[in-house]
């Protein structure tokens, strides 16, 4: 992982079940990219979009994700949803959240032990799907469904069917894109005009990192980690989940909206936000959280500050 890396147009990659990858060197977007390629039935579920820099990357609620050239690793999988119950598609992120935790800390052991901060900080997960150092962010996952072609555009119509099929609307089923973006090896000071606490996994380890092989890692392990989804379900993650969470058991708050942005996430316009204990994470992986007046609430979707 810490070795030098070959030049990013010359990166060998692959998607799930060795689908197409896609190299761009420079891109508005892979998330916008995967969903307009995706829904027109250009890439199959599995594909990989990968890009070495991105002009209008974003986060959650339309955050704004620095995406500098060279650096950092942008990326999306179009996550097949085949054998997974629509009620559980959410449970993909928290799941590809510990995954990568797990890769990150693994790097560690590799770099003679596992990366601690002056104040032991460490690598950590946090609900409902971010990964933090401490409390530095150095990555992001956005995700969304998109509804696929059944068969690719590029399958022939027998030509019995096509006079039947000319008023049909074409079967679709849903798939996950699945946006990444992963401070490797910028530095936190790039990051200073955010406001917000962000850290890079060279500052964590003092290395460089070599994006590609980091990258294989991560779609290889996600890929095992998708198949023991679908057959186990999200109740080992729930565990391995409370052993990595450093958060659970302490204050937090929970910030309800949906249309937050860069611009007013500060401001609180427009939001909810209730302060109080977090408790833990419950078995479908919603937060289990206590707020500061005794209600004990289910959260199944918002932001949680610590």
């Amino acid at each position: 992982m810490f070795s030098s890396e070959i030049p990013f147009e010359h990166w060998k990659l692959s998607g799930f079940e060795s689908a197409t990858a896609f190299l761009f060197p420079q891109i508005e977007s892979t998330h916008s990219l995967m969903k307009t390629k995706a829904v027109a039935g250009d890439i199959a579920p599995g594909a990989l979009i990968v890009a070495d820099s991105q002009s209008a990357g974003r986060g959650r609620h339309e955050r704004t994700w620095d995406s500098p050239a060279g650096k950092n690793l942008y990326f999306n999988i179009l996550v097949p949803l085949d054998g997974i119950a629509p009620n559980s598609f959410a449970q993909i992120t928290q799941v590809t959240a510990l995954t990568f935790a797990e890769v990150f800390n693994a790097m560690g052991e590799q770099s003679n032990g596992a990366p601690a901060g002056d104040n032991g900080e460490r690598i950590t997960v946090k609900w409902p799907n971010d990964i933090l150092f401490g409390k530095s962010k150095f990555c992001g996952i956005l995700a969304e469904i998109v509804f696929v072609p059944a068969q690719s555009n590029s399958a022939a119509t027998p030509a019995s069917s096509t006079a039947s099929c000319a008023t049909t609307a074409p079967q679709r089923k849903p798939a996950l894109s699945l946006g990444v973006g992963i401070n490797v090896n910028s530095d936190p000071a790039d990051y200073a005009h955010l406001g917000r606490s962000v850290t890079t996994l060279k500052a964590i380890f003092k290395k460089q990192i070599n994006r590609e092989k980091l990258l294989r890692a991560l779609v290889a392990s996600l890929e095992r980690a998708i198949g023991q989804f679908k057959a186990f379900g999200i109740s080992p993650w729930v565990n391995a989940w409370r052993k990595m969470d450093q958060f659970i058991g302490c204050r937090g708050t929970i910030v309800v909206n949906n249309n937050c942005t860069d611009a007013n996430r500060n401001s609180g316009e427009g939001s909810i936000k209730k302060s109080g204990c977090i408790l833990d994470m419950n078995p479908d992986g919603s937060l289990l959280f206590k707020t500061d007046d005794g209600e004990v609430q289910t959260v199944y979707s918002a932001d949680l500050e610590i």
